[in-house]
């Protein structure tokens, strides 16, 4: 009976939706590695008006050498690339040249020369593999490479030993969906350590070489700590406090007696704690904050300990001497977002990467005996008026249970507070992700170019709020998430200076999911939507995702292969419910993406212009899981920009 009257609900519903009229036939323009559907040519004053904007570059810290200059990891060209800088604001010297972006710098420790690990993909297809620059003779030797037969091989997570002698770190390479551990000399032959099925990673050497560190990540809220020995292969579990819990950042302390790592056991958030390797109990380093702890990192003579907080989606360092966990003074830092941290050989400096809401991504460098701070990298901005940038306010909205979502709110300066200005809301992926108040030249020309607001929530299953917030949109609860932006849109509603008529959504990967279902909601109350790599059938997505992704996946958004899920999963596909995005729709993508694939955008596209729906269709063929590479990324900009002055600003 139930079965029965649901039916009856959507026959009755369908006859009253009014038909769409069906889509006309569309052109697929290729040019060189871009394919577009339905795009409007982009009108020059629109490109010259973005150069800056699209300009603009920042750095990151990669690791000191030991000459005192550091590695970072900047973009001159199309791509990022590492550079060396000898001084603070001194030149940089470009060191890698590749059309593909250099990624997981590891410095080679020991005195052997200076030289660093790093991996770079193909198209962005995420199947790393693993090179060595020695910067003694400038030669880059590739260490790893494909399966025998032509299979691709996923090689990431490199880890050094203390003597720069041998490497450890995680492949596909056995089987293409396990993730194994394997170790090396430098000038040997690979050997695999660690095969237990899952996917295992490769933390820290211990400091007489003859141990491994290891983690089996199970999902967000589950990692499997252990402990290999390197001569026999035999792997220890490690104890975790109630069975279950967050592991992450394991290291062993400089002295041998300790293992450092960060997990929630026993607690809503992430802490720093040591391990006494003897005794086996447990202290908690970092101070009780109700924060997550982020990162940490050790002087090399063990004496000092630096860590990051991350309290409502702002950094906070602190540096501790290890004999009694004391604070030591440190100098005012920007306020932003910390990473990258590293102590210099001598331990008296720490360099650090950060990140502000106005200024793009910089090294910088503490010296602790002096208390203060040298900037060691500045960034490009166009030309632009840095003090013009906008900061955004946090703001929380109550939504649907009661519950408070925080939210960052952009709103162009010098604008009255009356003023009603359209507003594009930009949702994160993940969803085990925070949105951050990261710069983003993107939302600073919406900002001071189009007079566009822009609200970035933290909806339920973010990270940064502790696991019981984690877990609010796990499985069954999916839609609790979309119903956060629901309760967005009512706040939207109810702001003197937000126009409710005007609001655009966007997001990528799970937020482009975000992006579709809030579309299939509440498109009465949304103009126009941006999905980027986005998911727009969770059954589909884990059918067709890269083979080491899927388990990780299933722990997060269900196991499509129980029928009841499968069903769950089905009924909330916005490809099922393609008929009710009647709004204009734009879909991005890479061909490469190992994560979500591109039979997952073309397959909305097809279903929602087979209703009538209009739909701008954008692929790159050289790209994966975003855009790296400059032209592409700068042309998908420009498209996103006139995409919104049409759709949203309505000219």
């Amino acid at each position: 009976m139930r079965a029965l009257t649901a039916i009856v609900v959507l026959a009755l519903a369908a006859a009253v939706v009014p038909a769409r009229p069906a889509a006309a036939e569309v052109a697929r323009i290729e040019a060189g590695n871009r394919i577009s559907e339905n795009l409007p040519e982009i009108p020059p004053d629109l490109i010259e008006s973005l150069n800056r904007y699209q300009n603009t570059r920042g750095a990151s810290f990669q690791g000191w050498l030991d000459d005192g200059s550091i590695l970072i990891g900047t973009r001159f060209g199309d791509t990022a690339q590492v550079h060396r800088v000898e001084r603070p604001l001194g030149a940089r010297e470009q060191v890698t040249f590749y059309r593909e972006p250099v990624r997981g710098v590891a410095i080679r420790p020991g005195g052997h020369g200076p030289g660093f690990l790093f991996s770079k993909d193909t198209g962005g297809d995420e199947f790393f593999q693993l090179h060595f620059f020695d910067l003694s003779t400038r030669r880059a030797v590739q260490l790893t490479e494909g399966r025998p037969g032509g299979g691709k091989v996923r090689n990431e997570g490199v880890r050094w030993s203390g003597d720069g002698r041998r490497l450890a770190w995680s492949s596909t390479l056995r089987n293409g969906t396990d993730t194994d551990v394997w170790v090396r000399d430098l000038d040997g032959e690979p050997r695999l350590l660690l095969q237990e099925g899952g996917a295992w990673n490769a933390h820290d050497f211990s400091p007489d070489g003859g141990r491994l560190l290891v983690s089996r990540f199970v999902s967000i809220e589950e990692t499997r700590p252990g402990e290999v020995d390197l001569a026999t292969g035999k792997l220890t579990p490690l104890p975790v406090a109630g069975g279950r819990a967050a592991v992450t950042g394991l290291q062993y302390a400089k002295d041998g007696r300790g293992i450092y790592y960060i997990s929630d056991e026993g607690a809503e958030f992430l802490r720093l704690r040591r391990r006494d390797t003897m005794t086996g109990d447990v202290a908690v380093v970092s101070l009780e904050v109700p924060w997550n702890v982020t990162g940490f990192a050790q002087s090399r003579d063990g004496t000092r300990l630096a860590y990051v907080t991350n309290e409502d989606g702002i950094s906070v360092l602190r540096v501790v001497r290890v004999a009694d966990l004391a604070l030591e003074p440190l100098p005012a830092l920007p306020i932003g977002q910390v990473g990258g941290l590293e102590f210099s050989p001598d331990g008296n400096r720490l360099a650090l990467s950060l990140n502000t809401a106005t200024s793009p991504a910089d090294v910088y460098v503490v010296d602790l005996a002096a208390g203060e701070v040298e900037r060691w990298t500045r960034s490009e901005v166009g030309g632009l008026d840095t003090g013009a940038f906008v900061a955004p306010t946090l703001i929380r909205y109550e939504s649907f249970d009661g519950r408070s979502i925080p939210a960052f709110y952009y709103r162009p300066a010098g604008v009255p507070a009356d003023q009603r200005l359209p507003v594009v809301v930009s949702i994160h992926g993940g969803p085990e992700s925070q949105a951050l108040p990261v710069f983003n030249p993107a939302f600073q020309y919406l900002l001071r170019e189009l007079q566009v607001a822009v609200l970035v929530p933290n909806v339920r299953g973010s990270s940064g709020y502790g696991k019981t917030w984690l877990q609010l949109d796990n499985g069954f609860l999916r839609k609790d998430s979309v119903r956060d932006i629901g309760a967005l849109l009512d706040w939207i509603a109810i702001q003197p200076g937000l126009d409710p008529e005007r609001v655009g959504v966007t997001g990528g990967s799970y937020g482009g999911y975000m992006v579709l279902a809030a579309m299939v909601d509440y498109g009465d109350r949304i103009r126009a939507g941006v999905d980027i790599v986005g998911i727009s059938s969770f059954r589909t997505f884990l059918e067709n995702t890269e083979d080491y992704r899927r388990d990780l996946r299933r722990a997060e958004y269900g196991d499509e292969r129980d029928p009841a899920m499968r069903a769950f999963h089905d009924e909330i596909a916005p490809l099922n419910n393609a008929h009710r995005i009647t709004k204009p729709l734009f879909v991005a993508q890479g061909f490469n993406d190992p994560r979500v694939p591109w039979t997952e955008a073309e397959q909305i596209v097809r279903a929602v212009r087979g209703g009538g729906g209009e739909v701008w269709f954008l692929m790159f063929k050289d790209e994966g899981h975003g855009f790296a590479k400059k032209p592409n990324a700068d042309y998908f900009g420009a498209a996103q920009v006139q995409f919104w002055r049409k759709h949203l600003l309505g000219g």
